[in-house]
């Protein structure tokens, strides 16, 4: 015979394990997992997450209540040994008329700023904002700036306390644009443009994500948004427009990167990648590549040896890109990664 104390706890086994994994959850500092939307860092993401909070509070109350009523009922009317048939009713106008307009108050509270913060979100701002169009490839974000005049890649560059527009559109398949401590997503489609916007309240360097399957590589379609004081944006927009040096007419130059600007030359890496502030190509544009805090599209933290890896082999590291491997040798990599580094 199994003893009454193991199977006690065998009955209570599966409520304290919720109740364990619930408090292991709670636990988890949203610090811990940066591609979180609890964190909210814009007023946009700020706005959605007071709905969400919102919304989690009513349903708590409501599951609360109905749970609560629930047990009271299954204790209070459970069967006793000898007791008699409960008096069978029907209808009781009073409480249904009680339970219809408790959620309808329920929903409203809900629904009435739900509906005014889509409104909110749904307008575009003024043109103080900075403007920023946003266009997806396969498997990489572009951002052009149009009034500084700057197109880049992998990262976008905002200011903090200033509203960013983002015009959003692809060149190929379907993509989704997610900015997680900034604002929602917004699917982007081929010759039509969609719109988001947000105001960064801090600064830092912060991951994000295509989260639309578009292609083999889907998951190695990230981004960062960078996220500085208005003065450093302004230094950094200013130093971004300066185009790139010519090395071959400066004697003093490192022979290096003459090596690599010739090579860029000659081995068609001019044909596909631009290193003039707003040229866009077939490919990422590099100007200042050698700044930026990851290649590849967020593949790999922008080391010297992961720009050479990358160079050598694209495709080792993401199958199926349009950047094909040129054969090149060893001291051609480093020549050419020596020359994207100077162009910073």
């Amino acid at each position: 015979m199994s003893h009454p104390t193991g199977r006690r706890l065998a009955h209570w086994a599966p409520a304290l394990t919720l109740a364990a994994l619930v408090l292991l959850v709670a636990a988890c500092s949203p610090d811990q997992y940066p591609q979180t939307t609890l964190r909210p860092r814009a007023d946009y993401a700020r706005d959605a997450d007071a709905i969400f909070r919102l919304t989690l509070g009513w349903a708590t109350v409501v599951f609360v209540l109905v749970e609560g009523a629930l047990l009271f009922a299954l204790y209070r009317f459970r069967n006793r040994p000898g007791a008699a048939d409960p008096v069978q009713s029907h209808g009781n106008t009073t409480l249904e008329i009680v339970w219809t307009i408790i959620p309808a108050f329920i929903l409203a509270m809900i629904a009435v700023p739900t509906v005014r913060t889509i409104f909110k979100t749904a307008t575009k701002p003024g043109p103080e904002a900075l403007q920023v169009e946003v266009i997806g490839h396969q498997w990489w974000w572009e951002f052009r700036y149009p009034q500084l005049g700057i197109t880049t890649a992998g990262e976008l560059m905002v200011p903090s306390g200033r509203t960013v527009n983002l015009e959003m559109t692809t060149v190929d398949v379907l993509h989704s644009f997610w900015l997680p401590q900034f604002a929602g997503k917004r699917d982007v489609f081929p010759n039509r443009y969609n719109n988001l916007w947000f105001k960064a309240e801090v600064e830092g360097n912060f991951p994000a994500q295509c989260v639309e399957f578009c292609g083999i590589q889907h998951g190695r379609m990230a981004y960062r948004i960078v996220s500085m004081k208005p003065e450093a944006f302004d230094a950094w927009a200013a130093n971004f427009n300066q185009p790139p040096r010519d090395f071959s007419a400066d004697s003093a130059a490192n022979p290096l990167v003459k090596q690599g600007q010739a090579l860029f030359q000659a081995k068609g890496c001019v044909g596909c990648h631009s290193l003039y502030p707003a040229l866009p190509l077939i490919g990422p544009n590099l100007h200042h590549v050698g700044s930026r805090s990851h290649i590849a599209a967020g593949t790999l933290e922008n080391t010297d040896e992961n720009l050479a890896k990358w160079i050598q082999n694209p495709q080792a590291w993401k199958e199926g890109v349009l950047m094909p491997n040129l054969g090149l040798k060893d001291d051609e990599v480093h020549a050419l990664v020596a020359y994207l580094r100077a162009n910073q």
